[in-house]
């Protein structure tokens, strides 16, 4: 079935809904819905919940506010246009869909190994808190100016300080910048807000008026007893987890394996609850102490389907909760609010990165891309209304703060544009008019250059193509000419000679640009010999399921690191000629293995997971 009837029979479904009298039904008072009573009402509305969310999260992403906008809104009109019992009571609901958070968690410390969080410490546990704690102290300080009290401005001031690390990370993802300066920098604070989120919550607890006087000894062992957990709970991810997991493993019943994962996250809660923490804290702990397990992605991959829909859930939860009438009262608030706390966060974030050395165009681009709020800011203003720390009324206006800001950070890039217009880089004009080369390379870097020298040492008459003004200049020191041009673009392509070059070597460095190039290379070229330069293995199997050939494939790794295992073997003694076998045969292994995982994901069904599932794995020759 395709997207539009699914749509289409989402939105007849709903329709149905609320064409009907839909009112909430219990037996004890009597009503139904189409004779539907008790369980089977239930039922009912759960199809209406999934109905909205079938209609308004494609809308959501089909205008770029991404899937959490749309649950958001179908939240907001279930509790605006239809009377069932999630609508009366809707904390009930959002108690239940805060599992989604905690199986968040717990997917979050799965991906931070403890040797990545060591690596990355100076950025993540530097800049990143350094961003975080100045955007929260500014964002504090306009709420207590604007008369709230000290606790709560604290609450609203660090969840407005985190970002949305979906729509963030989608745009740096989009624009191929994960290996850039700004998008190293980025990702490193969206790191540090996810681990953040963590102590913010426990904060909360502490925060919260719990209704009766704390002693100093009552305190002490409070804390004793929270360290005393997380102890326990790091010693028995340490010591039992694996054993118990290859236990399970052993029976070959996948279905035992998510149940067991499951098992996890809910253990770890349990034990944090018991000891009066947050449940988020333990599902945390232990995916961190999970990190480093033979079975991360067998439970990771358990656990996604689950996290996504109880995260989804979540959110519609969130918004099913939003006081509109709160909202319509302080709608003035909300709209001077909105630009004036992007603003003060978008200010931090460029200040913070100014201090670190960051060039003024990339921390002017961190500051625009960053300046929203995020998805963490619903957890926390939820977990604080659930603690009595939050009044429901604020909890509603500064939710509906974020939820527009994030509908604005879709416009950031176009506002990076036009304020960095006049910096903007320099480009030089496309003039192919004595391009004819048999052979044309696209991306003069590191690769490229040494792409063309022997070429160019046999007279072999060449065509290069770059889009770095910078690099084309600095060419001309040593070669002749590089001409400038967007090779994602068919009619440089052409200008450039492709449609006469016998052939054509893709050499750039990013692999989204590179997908790109290939693309349009195979729809408007396909005469010309193609190579690519593939940045790793799943770059390489990726490209081979896109029609490259496999020989046509180089990886940019592959044959210096094999040439420093030969180097190393024959400094330890062995021949040179013994050497130079074991590595033949080492490549041969390795394209066989390469071979494989290009056939299984040649099938579109399956290959997301195939190549997700890849791997680093020990070659040994027999």
């Amino acid at each position: 079935m395709t997207r539009r009837p699914v749509t289409y029979v989402c939105a007849a479904i709903l329709l149905a809904v609320l064409g009907a009298p839909a009112q909430a039904a219990s037996p004890e008072d009597g009503r139904a819905i189409f004779g539907l009573v008790g369980l089977e009402l239930a039922f009912l509305e759960a199809l209406a919940l999934i109905a909205l969310a079938c209609v308004f999260v494609p809308l959501s992403r089909a205008v770029g506010l991404g899937t959490v906008i749309g649950y958001l809104v179908a939240g907001v009109v279930a509790g605006a246009g239809l009377s069932i019992s999630f609508t009366g009571d809707p904390e009930e609901l959002l108690h239940f869909a805060e599992f989604g958070v905690v199986l968040f968690l717990f997917v979050i410390g799965l991906e931070f190994r403890p040797a990545r969080l060591w690596a990355m410490r100076g950025t993540i546990f530097g800049r990143g808190l350094a961003q975080v704690m100045t955007c929260a102290a500014l964002l504090t300080s306009a709420a207590l100016l604007f008369g709230l009290e000290w606790r709560v401005a604290v609450i609203i001031g660090l969840g407005l300080a985190l970002s949305s690390t979906a729509l963030v990370m989608r745009g740096i993802d989009e624009s191929g910048e994960r290996n850039s300066a700004f998008g190293q920098t980025a990702i490193a604070v969206l790191l540090f807000e996810d681990l953040a989120i963590v102590p913010f919550l426990l904060l909360v607890t502490l925060l919260a008026p719990s209704g009766e006087d704390a002693t100093l000894a009552g305190n002490l062992w409070a804390t004793a007893i929270g360290i005393g957990a997380i102890a326990l709970l790091i010693l028995i991810g340490r010591y039992a987890l694996d054993p118990v997991f290859r236990i399970i493993a052993r029976t070959r019943t996948p279905e035992l394996m998510t149940a067991a994962a499951l098992g996890v996250v809910v253990f770890a809660a349990l034990i944090m609850a018991s000891a009066g923490l947050s449940y988020a804290m333990g599902a945390f702990i232990a995916g961190v102490m999970l990190a480093e397990s033979s079975y991360r992605h067998e439970m990771e991959a358990d656990i996604e389907p689950f996290r996504g829909l109880f995260m989804g859930l979540f959110f519609m939860a969130v918004g099913l909760s939003l006081d509109l009438a709160a909202v319509a009262q302080n709608w003035q608030v909300i709209l001077l609010a909105v630009p004036l706390t992007i603003s003060l966060k978008g200010l931090g974030a460029y200040g913070v990165n100014r201090a670190f050395g960051t060039p003024h165009p990339t921390a002017l681009r961190i500051a625009l891309t960053m300046g929203q709020h995020g998805e963490f800011g619903f957890v926390l203003f939820s977990a604080a209304t659930s603690a009595l720390l939050l009044p429901g009324d604020l909890a509603s206006v500064v939710v509906a703060i974020v939820t527009l800001s994030m509908a604005l950070s879709s416009q950031s890039d176009r506002v990076y544009r036009f304020v960095s217009r006049k910096t903007a880089p320099e480009t030089i004009d496309e003039d192919f008019t004595d391009a004819a080369g048999s052979v044309l390379i696209i991306g003069f870097g590191r690769v490229g250059q040494l792409v063309a020298q022997p070429l160019i040492a046999e007279g072999v008459p060449v065509t290069l193509l770059d889009h770095d003004t910078d690099r084309i200049r600095k060419a001309h020191r040593f070669i002749e000419r590089v001409y400038f041009g967007d090779g994602r673009r068919p009619e440089v392509l052409a200008a450039a000679g492709a449609g006469s070059a016998k052939v054509i070597v893709v050499a750039t460095g990013k692999p989204e640009i590179t997908f790109q190039i290939v693309a349009t290379i195979q729809r408007k070229f396909p005469d010309a010999a193609l190579l690519v330069r593939a940045h790793d293995r799943i770059h390489a199997v990726r490209l081979a399921s896109e029609g490259v050939p496999a020989e046509a494939i180089i990886r940019e790794t592959q044959l210096s690191a094999l040439a420093l295992s030969g180097r190393a073997l024959h400094a330890l003694g062995y021949p040179e000629d013994e050497a130079e076998e074991l590595i033949a045969q080492l490549r041969k292994l390795d394209a066989a293995r390469l071979n494989e995982q290009i056939i299984a994901a040649s099938n579109a069904e399956t290959r997301d997971a195939v190549i997700a599932a890849i791997a680093p794995e020990q070659i040994r020759r027999s």
